[in-house]
């Protein structure tokens, strides 16, 4: 909007450059523009300022359809002024010399004038098409007939406005009437999720079975696998059983074969320690039988006295202790005399007399 500055006697006018100024002086159109900056007087100064800039108006048509049921449209309108003069001769845009406001409301005269306009063909298209058509085609449809209707209508084009753009959001129908008609398509696509639903099920089913089968075939393998290696493990414990054996067999055969070498190296040291020491009885006994042949051979000869008194000196030697010894005259006086005759023959040099030789 315009902003007007007070002074005394004077008053200063500042525009917008989407607004378009009228300056009126006595009634005559002086000066007009866009963002125009001037002063005036206001008693005898009249200012119409028209906006531009595009501007929308929402609209909303309810109608009744072919098949006697309620249609609602909405959409939106686009226009601009196209030629600000006309406008302002149809339209009062005065704007008040002391706030810079309009003093009417021009805009919404021109909201409602556009708003009228686009609302007829939307109804007039309600009243010749059945309700299901108007809400699957009605959206396009009706876009261009408001702007075939607002493109040709004689009335904006003599007041200066220029239809922009024509949008329509929607065409629809009551709640209950909308909820009726959503059921079929909602029962289908309910239907439609239940075979997807049931499908599904099926092909979890089917993976079910498959999983099964795989899991199946998997343990029959585990077992056979299983199976495997409990008979390689039979045949490499019988394996390691024989070669155990084997080693045990070979290792009893080599103790009995140890054994026997020792056996018969000891056989044979007995043997050798026993022939030597037969051989050394052999060479004992003989040198000592020479030797008993010699001492016989020696005592063959002695008196019977010499052999009485060595067999009294032998049999000393063997008694530990003499307890009494009983001597009697008949005995000792025949001994006495060998031994004396005896010892006499020895130191003549002859054999000993006296006596008998045994």
């Amino acid at each position: 909007m315009a902003e007007i500055t007070k002074y005394p006697f004077v008053r200063h006018y500042r525009g917008e450059p989407t607004f378009h100024a009228l300056r009126y002086r006595n009634g005559r159109l002086v000066r007009e523009g866009r963002g125009l900056v001037f002063w005036f007087r206001p008693l005898t100064t009249g200012i119409a300022e028209i906006p531009l800039d595009d501007r929308e108006v929402s609209f909303i048509a309810t109608g009744r359809t072919a098949d006697f049921q309620e249609g609602i449209a909405q959409g939106v309108v686009t226009y601009r002024v196209a030629d600000p003069a006309t406008v302002a001769d149809r339209i009062d845009f005065t704007v008040d010399l002391d706030t810079g406001l309009w003093k009417e409301t021009p805009l919404e005269q021109l909201s409602g004038l556009v708003k009228q306009l686009a609302q007829q063909p939307v109804l007039d298209y309600l009243a010749r098409t059945g309700l299901r058509d108007a809400l699957a085609r009605g959206i396009d449809e009706i876009r261009r007939l408001i702007a075939a209707e607002l493109a040709g209508d004689h009335k904006l084009a003599a007041m200066g406005i220029e239809i922009v753009a024509v949008r329509v959001t929607t065409v629809q129908a009551t709640s209950e009437v909308e909820k009726a008609l959503m059921t079929p398509a909602l029962e289908a696509v309910q239907q439609q999720a239940d075979e997807a639903r049931f499908q599904r099920r099926a092909l979890a089913v089917e993976k079910e079975r498959a999983i099964a089968e795989n899991e199946l075939q998997n343990q029959i393998e585990l077992a056979r696998r299983e199976e495997d290696l409990i008979a390689q493990r039979g045949a490499n414990e019988r394996r390691e059983a024989e070669e155990e054996a084997a080693r045990e067999r070979i290792a009893t055969e080599a103790q009995v074969a140890r054994r026997r070498l020792d056996a018969e190296a000891r056989a044979n040291q007995i043997r050798e320690l026993a022939a030597a020491e037969a051989e050394r009885t052999e060479k004992v006994e003989g040198a000592a039988a020479e030797a008993e042949a010699k001492r016989i051979e020696v005592y063959r000869d002695l008196p019977v006295g010499v052999l009485m008194g060595l067999a009294a000196r032998e049999l000393a030697t063997k008694l530990e202790r003499i307890d009494h010894i009983n001597l009697a005259p008949d005995l000792v006086t025949p001994i006495l005399g060998d031994l004396l005759r005896a010892g006499a023959g020895y130191l003549n040099g002859g054999p000993a007399t006296g006596g008998p030789t045994r």
